[in-house]
């Protein structure tokens, strides 16, 4: 950024009678909230709703889970209806690693057991293709795509993992580490091609892309509800439109086990599935409030703001100045990279994420990628242009700190 450049901060965005959008959250408003994308934020009028219908079950159990097929069916529809899909290709799970985990254990080697994946992949997901790769007796193949890797590039390097042995392949829609595309689209044509299943994980997807399936050729695809759409925690989709998708069941079986797909995922014993019922009225509060669209670019622009203020403060740290490379960007999402000595590796990221929260205030996304650390921002419709300046004021200064202190305590063992 030079130094003439302006930066405009979004202006924030405001409830119908005037408040600020944080109002119908009950975020605790001693924290600044910088990380959406991990666990979203689930609004007042939909815990509200969640609670009532709870109430309704707790009230009359013997009542309610017989009943309850049919309400998650209804739900489903809204569901199907706001993602772009068929109500019957949606099966409802609890998260999205819930629904890759449904694929893994239904699905059967065909040639050589080999499944790929990328280096930018969710690791429970990662970790649960390594479990069915052992368990077939066959391998994982990690395509390694750079950070910067354009739509070609990142194609390339997985049809490259791409042989006969492949039995499936693992795909993120939107990575959770690095905050960018893959082409799913292109992976998709070419699995298609070769009759190999292919799993999008589009974990991030539901609220950030508007329809988040088309033009994707993918036999299954999952994705949370609970992120960036708001809906209560316990609420993802699994998508399964290949040849395969009446072999899918729930990791439950239960009394809906020879009802058709997805029927079979409505009924799993006494599980508390009042998130789902409950979805609707997240989506329906951010719909009828400000609009879908609108609230993607405002979440676009304030995520811009936010890695070029932040990007800014930390420049001087880092050396690093002007935004992060990364080839293919995506809307609410942004890395800004971190001084060295903090977040190069998983376990170190997830370390640093704590000790914000608890001496800084702050919940805040740290990520590693290829031995680099960054700070992944990711906004939405209640966070405003100052809670990133206040991020840029009183925090970078102190992560610099902790990363002077991180990078003398490293010394003495490199040597």
């Amino acid at each position: 950024m030079s130094e003439t450049e302006v930066i405009t901060a979004p202006r924030p965005l405001l409830l119908a009678d005037g408040r600020p959008a944080l109002h119908a959250w009950s975020l605790d408003p001693a924290l600044r909230h910088l990380n959406h994308g991990s666990f979203g934020a689930v609004p007042l009028v939909a815990q509200e709703h969640q609670q009532r219908v709870r109430e309704e079950m707790e009230s009359a159990p013997v009542v309610w889970f017989p009943a309850l097929p049919q309400r998650l069916a209804e739900a489903r529809t809204d569901l199907a209806a706001f993602l772009g899909v068929d109500p019957g290709d949606l099966a409802l799970v609890p998260n999205a690693s819930a629904g890759a985990s449904v694929v893994y254990a239904n699905l059967e080697r065909r040639h050589g057991g080999e499944i790929v994946v990328t280096d930018h992949g969710y690791g429970a997901v990662t970790m649960g293709a390594e479990r069915l790769a052992r368990r077939w007796g066959g391998r994982v193949r990690t395509a390694a795509v750079p950070l910067d890797a354009d739509e070609e590039q990142a194609y390339e390097a997985v049809a490259a993992e791409l042989s006969d042995a492949t039995d499936l392949v693992v795909v993120d829609q939107i990575t959770s580490p690095t905050a960018r595309r893959m082409p799913v689209e292109r992976i998709g044509a070419e699995t298609r091609r070769r009759g190999v299943p292919l799993l999008v994980d589009g974990a991030h997807a539901p609220g950030l892309i508007a329809a988040p399936l088309t033009g994707t050729a993918c036999d299954f695809w999952v994705g949370n509800l609970h992120k960036w759409a708001c809906a209560p925690r316990g609420t993802a989709a699994l998508i399964a439109r290949g040849p395969q998708r009446d072999d899918l069941y729930p990791l439950i079986d239960s009394w809906g086990a020879e009802d058709p797909y997805p029927d079979r995922f409505d009924q799993q014993g006494t599980i508390d599935a009042t998130g789902p019922l409950a979805a609707a009225t997240a989506i329906g509060l951010v719909e009828s409030t400000w609009g879908w669209p609108a609230a993607r670019r405002y979440m676009d622009d304030l995520a811009d703001y936010a890695e070029r203020t932040i990007g800014a403060a930390l420049a001087g740290l880092t050396g690093f100045d002007g935004p992060v490379d990364v080839g293919m960007p995506v809307p609410g999402m942004r890395l800004v990279r971190l001084p060295e000595g903090l977040a190069d590796s998983r376990v170190s990221a997830d370390a640093l994420r704590d000790r914000a929260a608890g001496e800084l205030g702050v919940e805040a996304a740290f990520t590693s990628f290829d031995g680099i650390g960054y700070l992944r921002l990711s906004a939405h419709v209640y966070n405003t242009a100052e809670d990133y300046e206040y991020f840029a004021e009183h925090c970078v200064p102190i992560l610099g700190e902790w990363a002077r202190v991180a990078r003398a305590e490293q010394r003495p063992r490199a040597s």
